[in-house]
């Protein structure tokens, strides 16, 4: 059950959330999978038998509003966060395209969730969640408030239409590797027909270097043409020594720790690192049992 509360703060975070939305209050609506009516007296403050629970509940997803007793993440300006915010703000600005393949457990996602929040006309994508053409562009369709769930030509015609005309846009597809065959074909299609129009930021660990390294090698179709329409490297933060690792991880954890450190409460930092072996998952487990 989700408390007046918790609706409450939704309807907070949805008003940030507007002001980085460039559409109207009805593609607003669209994006977040609920009516204009609906949105329309949530907005104005109303929360009493105007959505249902799943709705609150997918609404509280959306905007990552923990429930329960789960404490919120605070943001640590670690060196992989500010190389991401550097890129995504030049991808943006630019309607430039970058790849970026790196180690897992390095703060990847958490950096670009983080600027979609603060950025307007900004969508993640989580490709493992929507890894065939047609879920993937209907994604992307609804997250900008186009239409989604019409014949999939008017779809994609639409949104191409829509991003076009849109200041700015950027797609940060995470996850990529996900992606099957016929997805990765039709981000080369999207990526042609909103050239210099949108901005463009694809990520991964090694498994994505290597899915398209060997595609390169095989010559699979379009893979050598989206290597070149995202740059033609590979973007990395993280070094290549087992040694560098560990102190490039330990000065991450270190500034994370700190951040999200209760207060009040004394973490020996070093002990926390070592007892999870650098892991920033791992550690944001050991600090959720202490907030």
């Amino acid at each position: 059950m989700i408390n007046t509360e918790i609706k409450h703060h939704i309807v907070t975070e949805l008003a940030e959330r507007r002001n980085n939305f460039a559409g109207s209050d009805a593609k607003f609506a669209v994006s977040l999978g609920i009516n204009n009516a609906q949105y329309s007296r949530i907005k104005n403050g109303e929360v009493d038998r105007v959505l249902s629970d799943q709705n609150w509940l997918s609404l509280a997803r959306l905007l990552e509003i923990p429930i329960g007793n789960k404490p919120v993440w605070n943001i640590a300006i670690t060196p992989v966060f500010k190389f991401i915010q550097d890129q995504l703000q030049f991808c943006q600005t630019n309607a430039a395209s970058r790849l970026m393949c790196d180690v897992a457990d390095i703060g990847k996602t958490f950096s670009a969730r983080a600027y979609v929040r603060t950025n307007k006309n900004a969508i993640y994508v989580d490709c493992s969640q929507v890894k065939t053409r047609q879920k993937l562009v209907r994604f992307i369709a609804k997250e900008f408030g186009v239409g989604h769930t019409g014949k999939y030509s008017d779809v994609y015609a639409d949104l191409v239409f829509y991003l076009r005309s849109l200041p700015s846009p950027l797609i940060i597809l995470d996850e990529a590797g996900d992606l099957d065959y016929a997805a990765f074909l039709e981000l080369k299609a999207l990526w042609n027909a909103t050239e210099r129009c949108c901005g463009w930021y694809m990520m991964g660990a090694d498994g994505l270097k290597e899915k398209i390294r060997r595609s390169i090698d095989h010559k699979k179709v379009g893979y050598t043409e989206i290597f070149s329409r995202y740059g033609s490297r590979y973007q990395k933060t993280s070094p290549d020594s087992g040694e560098e690792m560990r102190q490039f991880k330990s000065v991450h954890a270190a500034l994370i720790i700190k951040a999200n450190t209760p207060a009040g409460t004394s973490v020996d930092i070093q002990k926390l690192i070592a007892r999870t072996d650098y892991s920033l998952r791992r550690i944001a487990d050991e600090l959720c049992k202490i907030a």
